[in-house]
Protein backbone atom coordinates (compact mmCIF):
# COMPACT_ATOMS: atom_id res chain seq x y z
CA UNK A 1 0.00 0.00 0.00
CA UNK A 2 2.83 2.37 0.96
CA UNK A 3 4.64 1.52 -2.28
CA UNK A 4 1.57 2.35 -4.37
CA UNK A 5 1.16 5.66 -2.54
CA UNK A 6 4.83 6.47 -3.12
CA UNK A 7 4.51 5.67 -6.82
CA UNK A 8 1.41 7.85 -7.06
CA UNK A 9 3.20 10.80 -5.43
CA UNK A 10 6.18 10.28 -7.72
CA UNK A 11 3.97 10.24 -10.82
CA UNK A 12 2.11 13.32 -9.63
CA UNK A 13 5.42 15.12 -9.04
CA UNK A 14 6.62 14.21 -12.53
CA UNK A 15 3.36 15.55 -13.99
CA UNK A 16 3.85 18.81 -12.12
CA UNK A 17 7.40 19.17 -13.45
CA UNK A 18 6.27 18.49 -17.01
CA UNK A 19 3.48 21.04 -16.65
CA UNK A 20 5.97 23.71 -15.56
CA UNK A 21 8.32 22.88 -18.42
CA UNK A 22 5.40 23.21 -20.85
CA UNK A 23 4.56 26.62 -19.40
CA UNK A 24 8.17 27.74 -19.78
CA UNK A 25 8.19 26.68 -23.43
CA UNK A 26 4.90 28.54 -24.01
CA UNK A 27 6.42 31.64 -22.43
CA UNK A 28 9.52 31.19 -24.59
CA UNK A 29 7.39 30.98 -27.73
CA UNK A 30 5.60 34.21 -26.83
CA UNK A 31 8.88 36.02 -26.15
CA UNK A 32 10.43 34.75 -29.37
CA UNK A 33 7.43 36.08 -31.32
CA UNK A 34 7.71 39.40 -29.48
CA UNK A 35 11.30 39.81 -30.65
CA UNK A 36 10.41 38.92 -34.25
CA UNK A 37 7.45 41.33 -34.27
CA UNK A 38 9.46 44.14 -32.67
CA UNK A 39 12.10 43.82 -35.36
CA UNK A 40 9.46 43.77 -38.08
CA UNK A 41 7.84 46.87 -36.61
CA UNK A 42 11.20 48.64 -36.48
CA UNK A 43 12.26 47.81 -40.02
CA UNK A 44 8.89 48.42 -41.69
CA UNK A 45 7.56 51.23 -39.44
CA UNK A 46 4.54 49.08 -38.56
CA UNK A 47 2.94 51.09 -35.76
CA UNK A 48 0.15 48.59 -35.03
CA UNK A 49 2.62 45.74 -34.65
CA UNK A 50 4.82 47.83 -32.35
CA UNK A 51 1.84 48.53 -30.09
CA UNK A 52 0.91 44.84 -30.09
CA UNK A 53 4.39 43.90 -28.88
CA UNK A 54 4.13 46.40 -26.04
CA UNK A 55 0.71 45.12 -25.02
CA UNK A 56 1.97 41.53 -24.92
CA UNK A 57 4.56 42.46 -22.32
CA UNK A 58 1.97 41.99 -19.58
CA UNK A 59 1.30 38.44 -20.80
CA UNK A 60 5.01 37.68 -20.45
CA UNK A 61 5.01 39.15 -16.94
CA UNK A 62 2.00 37.02 -16.03
CA UNK A 63 3.78 33.89 -17.26
CA UNK A 64 6.78 34.70 -15.06
CA UNK A 65 4.64 35.23 -11.96
CA UNK A 66 2.61 32.03 -12.49
CA UNK A 67 5.65 29.84 -13.15
CA UNK A 68 7.52 31.38 -10.23
CA UNK A 69 4.60 30.58 -7.90
CA UNK A 70 4.39 26.98 -9.15
CA UNK A 71 8.11 26.46 -8.62
CA UNK A 72 7.91 27.92 -5.12
CA UNK A 73 5.05 25.56 -4.25
CA UNK A 74 6.98 22.55 -5.53
CA UNK A 75 10.04 23.49 -3.48
CA UNK A 76 7.88 23.91 -0.36
CA UNK A 77 5.73 20.80 -0.79
CA UNK A 78 7.99 18.33 -2.63
CA UNK A 79 11.41 19.35 -1.33
CA UNK A 80 13.09 18.25 -4.57
CA UNK A 81 16.71 17.10 -4.58
CA UNK A 82 19.49 16.49 -7.13
CA UNK A 83 18.39 16.80 -10.78
CA UNK A 84 14.80 17.77 -9.88
CA UNK A 85 16.06 20.67 -7.77
CA UNK A 86 18.43 21.74 -10.55
CA UNK A 87 15.47 21.73 -12.96
CA UNK A 88 13.47 24.05 -10.72
CA UNK A 89 16.45 26.38 -10.23
CA UNK A 90 17.20 26.42 -13.96
CA UNK A 91 13.56 27.20 -14.74
CA UNK A 92 13.46 30.07 -12.24
CA UNK A 93 16.58 31.59 -13.78
CA UNK A 94 15.38 30.99 -17.34
CA UNK A 95 12.02 32.73 -16.87
CA UNK A 96 13.83 35.76 -15.44
CA UNK A 97 15.89 36.02 -18.62
CA UNK A 98 12.82 35.43 -20.79
CA UNK A 99 10.99 38.26 -19.01
CA UNK A 100 13.95 40.56 -19.62
CA UNK A 101 14.04 39.58 -23.29
CA UNK A 102 10.38 40.58 -23.43
CA UNK A 103 11.30 43.93 -21.88
CA UNK A 104 13.97 44.48 -24.54
CA UNK A 105 11.48 43.61 -27.29
CA UNK A 106 9.06 46.18 -25.84
CA UNK A 107 11.87 48.72 -25.78
CA UNK A 108 12.57 48.09 -29.48
CA UNK A 109 8.84 48.46 -30.18
CA UNK A 110 8.80 51.85 -28.43
CA UNK A 111 11.76 52.96 -30.56
CA UNK A 112 9.88 51.72 -33.63
CA UNK A 113 7.02 54.07 -32.73
CA UNK A 114 9.42 56.99 -32.41
CA UNK A 115 11.18 56.17 -35.68
CA UNK A 116 7.91 55.77 -37.60
CA UNK A 117 7.42 59.52 -37.30
CA UNK A 118 10.85 60.38 -38.72
CA UNK A 119 12.48 60.25 -42.14
CA UNK A 120 13.78 56.80 -42.99
CA UNK A 121 17.27 56.25 -44.47
CA UNK A 122 17.67 54.77 -47.93
CA UNK A 123 19.22 51.57 -46.62
CA UNK A 124 16.21 51.07 -44.31
CA UNK A 125 18.25 49.94 -41.31
CA UNK A 126 20.05 47.15 -43.16
CA UNK A 127 22.76 46.68 -40.54
CA UNK A 128 20.25 46.59 -37.70
CA UNK A 129 18.17 44.07 -39.63
CA UNK A 130 21.22 41.78 -39.99
CA UNK A 131 21.97 42.01 -36.25
CA UNK A 132 18.33 41.31 -35.48
CA UNK A 133 18.33 38.22 -37.65
CA UNK A 134 21.48 36.90 -35.97
CA UNK A 135 20.10 37.51 -32.47
CA UNK A 136 16.73 35.95 -33.36
CA UNK A 137 18.46 32.80 -34.59
CA UNK A 138 20.58 32.71 -31.45
CA UNK A 139 17.48 33.00 -29.27
CA UNK A 140 15.63 30.32 -31.23
CA UNK A 141 18.55 27.91 -30.94
CA UNK A 142 19.01 28.63 -27.22
CA UNK A 143 15.35 27.86 -26.55
CA UNK A 144 15.61 24.71 -28.66
CA UNK A 145 18.65 23.62 -26.62
CA UNK A 146 16.61 24.19 -23.45
CA UNK A 147 13.66 22.20 -24.79
CA UNK A 148 15.92 19.27 -25.75
CA UNK A 149 18.38 19.70 -22.84
CA UNK A 150 21.17 19.59 -25.43
CA UNK A 151 24.53 20.68 -23.96
CA UNK A 152 26.36 20.65 -27.31
CA UNK A 153 23.72 22.84 -28.91
CA UNK A 154 23.88 25.18 -25.91
CA UNK A 155 27.65 25.52 -26.33
CA UNK A 156 27.24 26.27 -30.03
CA UNK A 157 24.81 29.08 -29.26
CA UNK A 158 27.02 30.48 -26.49
CA UNK A 159 29.85 30.86 -29.00
CA UNK A 160 27.63 33.13 -31.10
CA UNK A 161 27.51 35.78 -28.38
CA UNK A 162 30.99 37.07 -29.22
CA UNK A 163 29.99 37.59 -32.87
CA UNK A 164 26.84 39.43 -31.82
CA UNK A 165 28.93 41.72 -29.61
CA UNK A 166 31.25 42.47 -32.52
CA UNK A 167 28.31 43.25 -34.83
CA UNK A 168 26.85 45.58 -32.21
CA UNK A 169 30.16 47.42 -31.79
CA UNK A 170 30.40 47.81 -35.57
CA UNK A 171 26.91 49.32 -35.73
CA UNK A 172 27.73 51.62 -32.82
CA UNK A 173 30.80 52.99 -34.60
CA UNK A 174 28.81 53.48 -37.79
CA UNK A 175 26.00 55.29 -36.01
CA UNK A 176 28.40 57.64 -34.25
CA UNK A 177 29.90 58.49 -37.65
CA UNK A 178 26.42 59.31 -38.99
CA UNK A 179 25.78 61.71 -36.12
CA UNK A 180 29.13 63.43 -36.57
CA UNK A 181 28.57 63.87 -40.31
CA UNK A 182 25.02 65.16 -39.96
CA UNK A 183 23.86 66.43 -36.54
CA UNK A 184 20.27 66.49 -37.83
CA UNK A 185 20.26 62.68 -37.59
CA UNK A 186 21.12 62.59 -33.87
CA UNK A 187 17.57 61.93 -32.60
CA UNK A 188 16.90 59.14 -35.08
CA UNK A 189 20.35 57.57 -34.68
CA UNK A 190 20.08 57.51 -30.89
CA UNK A 191 16.88 55.47 -31.19
CA UNK A 192 18.70 53.07 -33.50
CA UNK A 193 21.63 52.80 -31.09
CA UNK A 194 19.27 51.93 -28.22
CA UNK A 195 17.53 49.36 -30.44
CA UNK A 196 20.87 47.79 -31.30
CA UNK A 197 21.75 47.75 -27.60
CA UNK A 198 18.50 45.93 -26.85
CA UNK A 199 19.35 43.31 -29.48
CA UNK A 200 22.82 42.83 -27.99
CA UNK A 201 21.25 42.32 -24.57
CA UNK A 202 18.82 39.75 -25.99
CA UNK A 203 21.89 37.87 -27.21
CA UNK A 204 23.31 38.01 -23.67
CA UNK A 205 20.09 36.60 -22.22
CA UNK A 206 20.07 33.82 -24.83
CA UNK A 207 23.59 32.90 -23.76
CA UNK A 208 22.42 32.84 -20.14
CA UNK A 209 19.73 30.31 -21.04
CA UNK A 210 22.41 28.12 -22.57
CA UNK A 211 24.42 28.30 -19.35
CA UNK A 212 21.35 27.13 -17.41
CA UNK A 213 21.04 24.15 -19.78
CA UNK A 214 24.62 23.17 -18.99
CA UNK A 215 23.97 23.59 -15.26
CA UNK A 216 20.81 21.50 -15.45
CA UNK A 217 22.33 18.63 -17.42
CA UNK A 218 25.89 18.60 -16.06
CA UNK A 219 25.44 20.10 -12.60
CA UNK A 220 28.14 22.69 -13.36
CA UNK A 221 27.64 26.39 -12.66
CA UNK A 222 29.36 28.00 -15.66
CA UNK A 223 28.11 31.56 -15.26
CA UNK A 224 30.70 34.30 -15.82
CA UNK A 225 33.07 31.86 -17.56
CA UNK A 226 34.31 32.18 -21.12
CA UNK A 227 33.09 29.63 -23.66
CA UNK A 228 36.65 28.28 -23.85
CA UNK A 229 36.72 27.64 -20.10
CA UNK A 230 33.27 26.04 -20.21
CA UNK A 231 34.49 23.66 -22.91
CA UNK A 232 37.55 22.75 -20.81
CA UNK A 233 35.38 21.99 -17.78
CA UNK A 234 33.08 19.74 -19.81
CA UNK A 235 36.04 17.98 -21.47
CA UNK A 236 37.53 17.16 -18.05
CA UNK A 237 34.24 15.55 -17.08
CA UNK A 238 34.44 13.28 -20.12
Amino acid sequence: MATNKSQHISQQFETELQDIRSRVLAMAGLVEQQVADALEALITANVDLARQVMEQDQLVNDFEIQIDEECTQIIALRQPTASDLRLIIAILKTITDLERIGDEASSIARKALNLSEQDRPKKSYRELSALGKHVSEMLRDALDAFARLDVNAALTVAREDKEVDEEYEGILRQMITYMMEDPRTISRVLDLIWSARSLERIGDHAKNVCEYVIYLVEGKDVRHLSVENIEKILQKKD
